[in-house]
């Protein structure tokens, strides 16, 4: 089975599926490892990564080749971050076909301005409905790939309001997306209002800090949602874990005082693979 068709089976299951992301592809190695059943390449995640704020900086090409490194070296479904297309439905038209080469199983498109901000930034602006539902459109009919999943985001909460935002996913939905998703709810009980109200499977967008509760798998699970992203927990993890040795090392000079809590050698080999290139090595180069 593909990843994307692992992915279409992973949305037609019941339950709530939990999809960690991931800011770089040692992270997304790190979520497979982890055991879980699909990774996320978070946009922002990557863009702070880069030593850039999530304001659409980093470029659809620079993006891409992150994707397909990551694809590359992982053997579950990626779910990657389109953020606005890039640019028109023309623009995006040609996003598809190059996310679509990278072996992506799932994107999610919105409907900001581009460039776009974090989702939880002040001062979004959006597109029309019309405008979005075109270039919903012009990602569903370039797809060469039916088992490709295409998510619809709407960021309209905050600009128009929940009800809007949650007419304006359906509408991307008709238009051909598979899951729905309405970004940035502001309580719990707008949360729950998600799922009922969707025509198609619903996703949600999970972490501290942002305008929307970060609300257990079993009440997410029971509200209906079928998936869920959680895109900042590992990369804030490695910020405060940096953190912590840097300012020991600036203190005492060496690691010992915490190096019981960092990786080991083989940790770090482990999670790359070295083993499977190891073995490679010695079938082709032994003759050398």
């Amino acid at each position: 089975m593909t990843p994307r068709k692992k992915l279409r089976a992973l949305l037609a299951k019941p339950g709530y599926a939990i999809v960690p992301g991931a800011y770089d592809t040692l992270t997304a190695r790190l979520v497979q490892l982890a055991g879980f059943d699909a990774v996320y390449l978070t946009g922002g995640g990557y863009s702070r990564a880069s030593g850039y704020p999530d304001v659409g900086l980093l470029t659809m090409t620079e993006v891409v080749q992150w994707i397909s490194r990551t694809v590359e070296a992982v053997d579950i479904p990626v779910i990657a971050d389109m953020d606005a297309g890039y640019g028109n439905a023309l623009n995006v038209i040609r996003s598809v076909r190059e996310y679509e080469k990278t072996g992506v199983a799932a994107f999610h498109l919105e409907d900001q301005v581009s460039p776009k901000k974090c989702g939880h930034y002040e001062g979004k602006l959006i597109v029309s409905r019309e405008e979005m539902v075109g270039k919903i459109k012009a990602a569903v009919d370039p797809r060469r790939d039916a088992d490709m999943v295409i998510i619809a985001r709407s960021d309209s909460r905050a600009v128009e309001g929940l009800q809007a935002s949650i007419d304006r996913v359906n509408a991307y939905l008709e238009a051909g997306a598979d899951v729905g998703f309405v970004e940035a709810p502001q309580s719990a009980e707008e949360l729950a209002a998600i799922p009922k109200a969707l025509v198609k499977p619903a996703l949600a967008n999970i972490f501290e800090g942002g305008k929307t509760p970060p609300l257990p798998k079993k009440d997410l699970e029971a509200m209906g949602f079928r998936i869920g992203i959680y895109p900042s927990q590992t990369h804030r993890a490695a910020i405060a874990a940096a953190k912590k040795v840097l300012a020991v090392l600036k203190r005492d000079g060496d690691t010992a005082a915490i190096e019981g809590e960092l990786a080991t050698f083989n940790d770090r080999e482990e999670a790359v693979d070295s083993r499977r290139w190891r073995e490679l090595e010695a079938r082709y180069l032994k003759n050398v």
